[in-house]
């Protein structure tokens, strides 16, 4: 049977972005709306089972209603920049999943949905129209059903004829009488004041239309009857606003509407790019590769009998490949390693490379004087060393070089980069071991030859990459930092930081008993026992039964998020109790039950993984644990701190922490003479802005001002927007708006530093940090304002963040080359945001402490001066 489903776009997009919180890519695009428009096309496609498929969009702000009336929508706020950089994204998803989409310069998506409807309905063809707009009511038919989604976009409610006279006593038709006499504030529709939904009901079930209602108004009483005579004209327009326009010129027929299901390997890349990967495996969506080109090589499988050869095959190879199973190279297994040169590549199992005989081969390994280019020298490092095999001698990596050539590429797999390069294509690892649950080490003879072929790609890889390294004068970077960084990074997780377990439990039931003591004293408040995780019953209790005011609605009931708690706070004071059970708990589960899991059952120590690859801003990130998200705000979470101890007796922990390193390169980089002059001056940079902003001096600069100064600080690191500020902040849009142009107007270069870095960026086509690290920005000359405005974004902040990772990343190369170079027993353990922590024995804490903060100061020579705060105690919570 037909079906077709039509989607009002802007409205749906609009309801998933503030139904859901900010998330974002590692491209530091914010992904919530196109996550939300995406699982509600999923559920749709599976529940309803369209056979034609639209989405309308708005083209542009000015329609033909506004040459009648100026002021229509022009009430509404300015759409955030955090969505409308997401409409590109969302128009993009919808080619994926190969779904029509339309819009037309002069209307609105509404009247695009009005011509598809009136034309489905002459047609007697089935349409559901999905929208979060009341006003598309007046469409429903005998063949049109209008879904409005409800409580964001989790649900829909359905409305056809019968259903909109039962819930409104109304005719389709009429519920644009119903607007012209209420008005509408979103859409600056005024109608009659005074009238709102009750009355303009109450009105039409005597009278049927807003002519009626004008004919009649002698009848009316009171007021109502004045209201009406003044305001008649205004009536009358309403309700011409409020009216669909269904004659849209459409250049499309029935056949282009046709959904016939979507591409795996198009939605498969989109949700890649997206980082949606719940929904890669929840579609069981993998990618599909082009065939392998057989090439004109020798795959030799190196078995025990062959390891006689080896003295003969090593001086022939250049690259090689270390295949390890799983995410975490501390757990994983090594299925072998692929070996490759000119004229031949080879495999070698681990079962084989552990005999006797394979001696050669791991002394090769080992041999700082054998070059060797790889693929993730990291992870083939850490792994190996479990193996007992110290792995040395990395000339060239090409996963590294790679990510510097393009940080913002999401397939940094050989496959993917065979594709991208034009070197003989690969299989993807997908396609020869199965994905997730379906995980599966193939037959010895696909493993060895698909190992080989991998060896052969980063062999073919690096001189083209070299190449490409070269133009870009990215040399340096490579081979100063992020190659010599991936070494360091590998001691250190190897090293690990030791954590006192039964402090750990220990810990963990203080927490329990603080839990209790607060669930006691929230029952005691509730005058009753319920589950305090719940949203269900704890929404009953707040609002029920304490009659505490409605925030906002779920799928299942009350809201009770921690949002709405926060804005329920003043009202009643078990809901601080609440909030102080959420934090504890989850310090509880997450970082002492969590933390408990990593610790290493021979070293007794947590080995992190330090990821180089992740972020485009050249950001360090950390997994198993996540060492980035350890809570430092409040007192219980920095508690956690306590556990990580020095790993031997009487040594201490000493950590160093560069000072506000983001503010200090924005003033480098701007030239800003203010900004300069304070951190030369050693001044609060947050005080100093308040003070300038508010026109202020020291003594005067309250706390609230500081709060605000320091977030707008921040805030222009990151791009953020009046949006985004006024939500930091808890503030309007609007005062949000006035603060930043007030700090513009005294920050003057920096202003000047973001229009001049976003001209230049619209002329190279990216921006680079001050080593040279680039960020290419493709979409900066779009013609698209969505796309072009995040790119400006990110051509602003890119800059900043990037050259703050860079500096950390040389102190710790320069850091621990000296280290190496002065013989020290000192050992640098971990890296966390701009902190570096290292523990210390007591004869050398000065030497290290002047060693550390020497080298962390002179990383890079800026315009003002870098400043360290270093610090020591028995643990890492004293040390801070």
């Amino acid at each position: 049977m037909n079906k077709l489903i039509v989607i009002d776009g802007n409205s749906i997009a609009n309801r998933a972005f503030y139904a859901l919180p900010l998330l974002s890519n590692a491209q530091g695009q914010h992904t919530n709306a196109v996550y939300g428009f995406t699982t509600m096309l999923m559920k749709l496609i599976e529940e309803e089972k369209p056979t034609h498929f639209l989405v309308a969009f708005d083209a542009g702000k000015v329609t033909f209603r506004h040459k009648d009336y100026k002021e229509y929508k022009g009430g509404r706020a300015k759409t955030p920049p955090e969505l409308s950089e997401q409409f590109p994204m969302i128009k993009q998803l919808l080619e994926a999943f190969a779904i029509q989409q339309f819009e037309l310069e002069g209307y609105e998506a509404d009247d695009i949905v009005g011509t598809i409807t009136k034309m489905a309905d002459e047609q007697q063809f089935p349409v559901l129209v999905v929208t979060g707009d009341k006003d598309m009511l007046q469409l429903a038919s005998q063949h049109v059903t209008i879904a409005l989604t409800r409580k964001g976009i989790s649900e829909m409610e359905k409305y056809d004829p019968e259903a909109i006279k039962e819930k409104y006593g109304l005719t389709p038709q009429q519920i644009v009488d119903l607007k012209g006499l209420m008005g509408d504030s979103s859409d600056n529709i005024p109608g009659i004041p005074g009238v709102g939904e009750k009355t303009g009901l109450k009105l039409l079930h005597e009278y049927g239309t807003v002519e009626e209602v004008l004919a009649h108004a002698d009848d009316l009483k009171g007021k109502m009857k004045e209201k009406v005579k003044e305001h008649a004209e205004s009536a009358r327009m309403s309700k011409e606003l409020a009216t669909i326009f269904r004659e849209v010129p459409l250049d499309f027929g029935w056949e282009s509407l046709k959904y016939e299901g979507y591409e795996a390997a198009s939605l498969a890349e989109m949700f890649t790019r997206l980082e949606f990967k719940s929904l890669l495996e929840k579609m069981n969506l993998s990618t599909a590769r082009g065939e392998i080109k057989e090439e004109e090589v020798s795959l030799i499988t190196i078995g025990p009998g062959q390891l006689g050869q080896l003295g003969e095959i090593l001086p022939r190879i250049q690259s090689i490949h270390v295949e390890v199973t799983g995410e975490n190279p501390h757990q994983g297994a090594i299925l072998g390693i692929g070996l490759a040169g000119e004229d031949a590549c080879y495999f070698i199992s681990i079962d084989t490379l552990k005999q006797e005989a394979a001696q050669p081969l791991v002394k090769w390994l080992e041999d700082e004087a054998k070059e060797k280019v790889i693929y993730d020298a990291h992870k083939a490092q850490l792994a190996l060393h479990w193996q007992g095999i110290e792995l040395r001698g990395i000339r060239f990596d090409v996963l590294l070089a790679g990510y510097l050539l393009d940080p913002t590429k999401n397939d940094q797999t050989l496959s993917g980069m065979t594709d991208q390069y034009g070197v003989p294509a690969i299989q993807s690892d997908e396609h020869v071991f199965g994905k997730g649950a379906k995980f599966k080490v193939p037959e010895i003879e696909v493993l060895s030859e698909h190992l080989c072929r991998k060896a052969l790609a980063v062999h073919r890889l690096q001189p083209v990459m070299q190449k490409h390294l070269n133009e870009l004068q990215m040399d340096e970077l490579f081979y100063d930092l992020e190659l010599p960084l991936s070494s360091v990074l590998a001691s250190m997780e190897l090293r690990g930081v030791k954590v006192d377990v039964q402090e750990l439990k220990d810990f963990g039931e203080e927490l329990q008993k603080k839990l209790d003591e607060v669930i006691s004293h929230i029952y005691e408040l509730a005058g009753t026992e319920f589950n305090l995780n719940s949203p269900k019953q704890l929404g009953e209790i707040l609002f029920d039964k304490l009659g505490l005011p409605v925030i906002k609605k779920t799928k299942t009931g009350y809201s009770t998020d921690a949002e709405v708690l926060e804005k329920l706070e003043p009202y009643h004071e078990i809901i601080s109790h609440i909030l102080y059970y959420r934090t504890i708990s989850k310090l509880q589960s997450t970082y002492v039950e969590g933390l408990l899991k990593e610790v290493h059952t021979d070293t007794g120590k947590i080995h992190t993984y330090y990821r180089q690859t992740i972020a485009a801003t050249g950001r360090l990130s950390s997994q198993f644990p996540n060492l980035q998200n350890i809570p430092i705000r409040l007192e219980e979470g920095r508690k956690i701190r306590k556990v990580f101890k020095p790993s031997e007796e009487g040594w201490r922990i000493l950590a160093a922490d560069y000072s506000q390193i983001e503010l200090r390169i924005l003033a480098h980089i701007s030239k800003d003479e203010k900004l300069i002059e304070a951190f030369r001056e050693d001044r609060d940079i947050h005080t100093k802005t308040a003070m300038d902003v508010f026109g202020v001096s020291a003594e005067q600069v309250d706390s609230e001002m500081r709060r605000r100064a320091k977030a707008v600080n921040f805030g222009i690191v990151y791009g953020i927007s009046d949006y985004g500020l006024s939500q930091n902040l808890n503030i309007t849009r609007k005062e949000a708006a006035a603060f930043i142009e007030q700090y513009f107007a005294v920050f003057q270069g920096v202003r000047a530093f973001m229009d001049d870095i976003v001209k230049q960026a619209k002329k190279d086509g990216y921006v680079s940090t001050l080593l040279h690290r680039r960020r290419y920005l493709p979409e900066i000359n779009a013609s698209n304002f969505n796309q072009r405005s995040f790119a400006e974004r990110t051509a602003m902040n890119t800059p900043i963040q990037g050259t703050a990772a860079d500096v950390i990343k040389l102190a710790m190369v320069q850091l621990y080359n000296r280290m190496q170079k002065e013989k020290v027993q000192s050992r640098m353990l971990l890296q966390v945001h701009d902190e570096l922590v290292l523990e210390v024995p007591p004869n050398e804490m000065d030497l290290m402490e002047r060693m550390v903060r020497e080298t962390m100061e002179n990383a890079l020579e800026l315009a003002v001066p870098l400043k360290v705060e270093v610090s020591s105690g028995k643990d890492w919570y004293e040390a801070k």
